[in-house]
C-alpha cells in the first residue's frame, strides 16, 4: 500500500495539470472566438464605411481585399490611412477656414476690386475655363500688379530672403515642410532672433514631420531668441497615420503683408549644396512684391490659425498696398482644408489649356490613372509633352516608380529627360511658354490627395519664358529616355520597376 502512495499522488498531480491545461486551453479559445467576433463585427463596419463613401472602384475593392485577407492588419491599416480619415481632416479644416471666413472675405473683395487684372489674362477659352475653375477651388482670383521676381540659383534665394528678412519692420511669418537645424537653418534663425531682439514680431510655422528630428536645443534657442515657432500637426508615436498624412508641404514668407516668397526650396544645407551626397539642389523659388502677397498671407494666417487657433487678421497683416509691377498672379493653396483633389483638378485643367506645348518639371513623377490619361491624351493630339524629371533622387522608390510609367509615355509621344547633374527639385509646369504654374506640389499622390501646397499661377508671357528657358537649358543638359531602356529592363530593374509600380498609391 505505501508503494502506491507515490504513485495515486503523481495521477492526482497529473490529472490537475490536465484539468488546468484544459481550463487554461478553454480560456485562449474562449478569448480568441471574442476577439474573432470583435474583428468580424469591426471588419463589417470597416466595410459598411468604405460602401457609404463611394470612390473609385479600384480603391473601394482593394480597401475591401485587404479588409477581408488581412484580419488585423487590413483593419490597423484602414483606421490610420482609410479614406474616412482624410474626410475628417477636411472636415475639420473647412470649420476652421470657416471661422475666419467673415473676417477674410472683405480683405479679399477689396483686393480683388482693387486689383482684379480687367482683361489682362489672355481670353483663349482653356486658359478663361482655368482661371474660372482655380478661382473656385481656392477663392483666390488673379491679381494684377505684381512685380515677379525668379531664382533658379539657391544661393541667390537665400541671399534675397536675408535681405528681405532684415527690411523687416511689422512682421515676419515662415512657413515650412523642412527647416534644417544646420549651419543655413542656424543663420536664419539669428536673422529673426534679431529682427525679435528690434521689436519685429516673428512666426515660424513648421511641419511637425519634416522637422521630427530637431535636437531640443536648436527649438529652445529660437523660443529663447523670441521666435514664435508652431507644429503644424504634431504626431504622436502610436498614431502613424497622422504622421505619413496631411503634411504641410508649403514654403511660404510674407514679410510685413508686402513681400512674399514661395516655390520649392526649403531652409537647409542640401538646398544650398553643402552636402555631398547630391550636390547642389535644383530649385525654382520667387519673390513677389504687390497685391499677391496679401494672397500668399491669407495662405499663411488659415494655416496659423488651424495650428494655433490665433487670429491674425489685423491691418499689420494686411496692409493696404499699391501696385508694383506688370505680372498677374494668382495663388492657389491646395490640400485637405478645401477640395480634396483641387491640386489635381489644377495640373489636369492646365495641361487640358494647352494648344501645342507642355513642359513639366518635377523631383517626383507618381501619376494616378487620370493624370497618366491628361499626359498621353496632350500628346495624341499633337501637344509637344516634355517632362524633366531627376536621374538620382533622395526617394528611391519615388525614382522608380515613376520610371514604372516612361514606356506608356514615350509611347504616346511624351518626351521624357532624365536630368544627372543635380537633385531637381523644381516643381514648374510651362505652358505654350505663354503662361506657368510655380510652387511646392510634386506629381504624385500626396501632393494631389494628402499635401497641403501652394501655387502660383503666372500668367504674363515675361516669367513664362523665363521659365521655359531655363527648362529649356536644364533639358538639353539631361538625357532624353529610350523607351527601349524600361521595355528591355534587366530581371532586377523588372522587379524593382514592379514593385515601385505597386506602390506607387502609397508614395
Amino acid at each position: 500500500m505505501q508503494r502506491g502512495c507515490p504513485e495515486s499522488q503523481l495521477h492526482v498531480t497529473a490529472r490537475k495539470q490536465c484539468r488546468g491545461s484544459e481550463v487554461g486551453h478553454l480560456s485562449w479559445t474562449l478569448l480568441w472566438t471574442a476577439l474573432s467576433i470583435v474583428n468580424t463585427l469591426a471588419v463589417a463596419t470597416a466595410i459598411v464605411a468604405v460602401l457609404r463613401r463611394p470612390r473609385e472602384p479600384h480603391a473601394m475593392l482593394a480597401w475591401i481585399l485587404a479588409l477581408l485577407l488581412l484580419p488585423v492588419l487590413g483593419l490597423v491599416l484602414f483606421l490610420l490611412i482609410g479614406q474616412f480619415r482624410i474626410e475628417r481632416t477636411r472636415e475639420k479644416r473647412q470649420r476652421n477656414r470657416a471661422k475666419l471666413a467673415t473676417a477674410l472675405r472683405p480683405r479679399r473683395d477689396r483686393l480683388h476690386d482693387t486689383h482684379a487684372p480687367h482683361g489682362r489674362v489672355r481670353t483663349g477659352r482653356g486658359l478663361v475655363n482655368l482661371v474660372n475653375l482655380a478661382t473656385r477651388l481656392s477663392r483666390h482670383p488673379p491679381t494684377a500688379g505684381n512685380e515677379v521676381t525668379l531664382y533658379y540659383d539657391s544661393e541667390q534665394t537665400f541671399l534675397a530672403l536675408q535681405l528681405a528678412i532684415e527690411s523687416a519692420e511689422s512682421h515676419v511669418h515662415m512657413e515650412y515642410f523642412i527647416f534644417q537645424p544646420d549651419e543655413t537653418g542656424r543663420a536664419v534663425r539669428d536673422l529673426l532672433i534679431a529682427k525679435c531682439r528690434k521689436g519685429v514680431p516673428c512666426r515660424l510655422l513648421l511641419d511637425y514631420v519634416g522637422c521630427f528630428w530637431w535636437p531640443r536645443e536648436f527649438l529652445r534657442s529660437l523660443i529663447d531668441g523670441g521666435i514664435e515657432v508652431v507644429f503644424f500637426m504634431p504626431a504622436v508615436p502610436w498614431w502613424i497615420g497622422r504622421r505619413m498624412n496631411f503634411r504641410n508641404h508649403r514654403k511660404i514668407v510674407v514679410v510685413d503683408g508686402r513681400i512674399g516668397f514661395t516655390g520649392s526650396q526649403n531652409i537647409g544645407d542640401e538646398y544650398l549644396g553643402r552636402l555631398k551626397k547630391f550636390g547642389a539642389w535644383r530649385d525654382t523659388h520667387m519673390r513677389l512684391i504687390g497685391p499677391a502677397v496679401q494672397q500668399l498671407q491669407e495662405v499663411f494666417v488659415e494655416d496659423w490659425h488651424f495650428a494655433t487657433g490665433t487670429d491674425l487678421v489685423g491691418d499689420e497683416c494686411f496692409p493696404a498696398v499699391d501696385p508694383a509691377g506688370e505680372q498677374v498672379v494668382q495663388i492657389i493653396p491646395t490640400g485637405p482644408g478645401g477640395h480634396g483633389r483641387a491640386m489635381h483638378h489644377l495640373l489636369y485643367a492646365a495641361i487640358a489649356a494647352a494648344e501645342y506645348s507642355v513642359c513639366i518639371a518635377t523631383p517626383y513623377f507618381v501619376p494616378d490613372l487620370p493624370m497618366l490619361v491628361a499626359i498621353q491624351s496632350a500628346a495624341y493630339r499633337g501637344v509637344r509633352v516634355q517632362m524633366l524629371i531627376p536621374a538620382k533622387s533622395n526617394h528611391w522608390l519615388v525614382l522608380w516608380a515613376g520610371r514604372s510609367f516612361y514606356s506608356e509615355m514615350c509611347d504616346a509621344g511624351v518626351e521624357i529627360y532624365e536630368h544627372r547633374e543635380t537633385m531637381l527639385h523644381s516643381k514648374v509646369v510651362v505652358i505654350d511658354k505663354s503662361w506657368a504654374m510655380v510652387g511646392s506640389a510634386n506629381m504624385d499622390q500626396r501632393s494631389f490627395r494628402l499635401n497641403f501646397e501652394v501655387t502660383a499661377i503666372l500668367f504674363d508671357e515675361a516669367p513664362a519664358r523665363d521659365l521655359y528657358r531655363d527648362f529649356a537649358a536644364l533639358r538639353d543638359g539631361s538625357q532624353r529616355t529610350d523607351p527601349r531602356r524600361w521595355r528591355d529592363a534587366s530581371f532586377r530593374e523588372s522587379i524593382l520597376l514592379g514593385t515601385a509600380r505597386l506602390a506607387s498609391p502609397l508614395l
